[in-house]
């Protein structure tokens, strides 16, 4: 079984960091933005670092069997507090477990209400469908989301949920 660990952002291995980001299938799912080099990644994780501090956001490294697997976090953008996973390909497995971490955090950080935006093409996920409170069609930065509000329940009441219930993508 994969260990996810966590940690600041700014631990992680810089040259790690960057190969990840830089992968064309990684960035087929994030916002279009140029390649990443030395100085542009130091700027970008100062930017997560400040946005880590913010109350009510948490941005973090992941680690899986001690290696370098990506970033997640909590930050507020676009008037919602939202999630952000960010795995390299290898461990795209392990992104349900970094999610379900992801919304224990959410919990404990009071929030009522988070919001997922996936890209349009990826496919509609069931589990995703369920738990969210809205599901919506958003654009931003000039693409295209399927965007879920999902309510965050009590950490005791979300890990029992998530742990009886396996979340699987629902394939069209």
């Amino acid at each position: 079984m994969a260990k996810i660990e966590y940690t600041y952002l700014q631990d992680l291995d810089r040259g790690e960091l960057l190969s990840i980001l830089n992968k064309d299938k990684i960035r087929e799912h994030l916002v279009a933005h140029g390649l990443f080099n030395e100085q542009s990644l130091a700027e970008w994780v100062a930017s997560k670092v400040s946005v880590d501090s913010t109350n009510g956001c948490k941005v973090r490294g992941i680690r899986v069997n001690g290696a370098v697997a990506g970033w997640c976090g909590i930050q507020f953008e676009n008037e919602s507090y939202e999630l952000a996973i960010v795995l390299n390909e290898t461990y795209w497995g392990v992104g349900i477990g970094v999610f379900k971490d992801m919304m224990v955090w959410a919990s404990e950080l009071g929030h009522s209400h988070v919001v997922l935006h996936l890209f349009n093409t990826r496919p509609e996920y069931k589990f995703l469908t369920k738990m969210a409170s809205r599901v919506y069609e958003s654009v931003m930065f000039g693409q295209k989301y399927t965007s879920y509000e999902l309510r965050v329940l009590f950490v005791h009441s979300l890990r029992s949920l998530l742990h009886k219930n396996p979340l699987q993508p629902l394939r069209k």
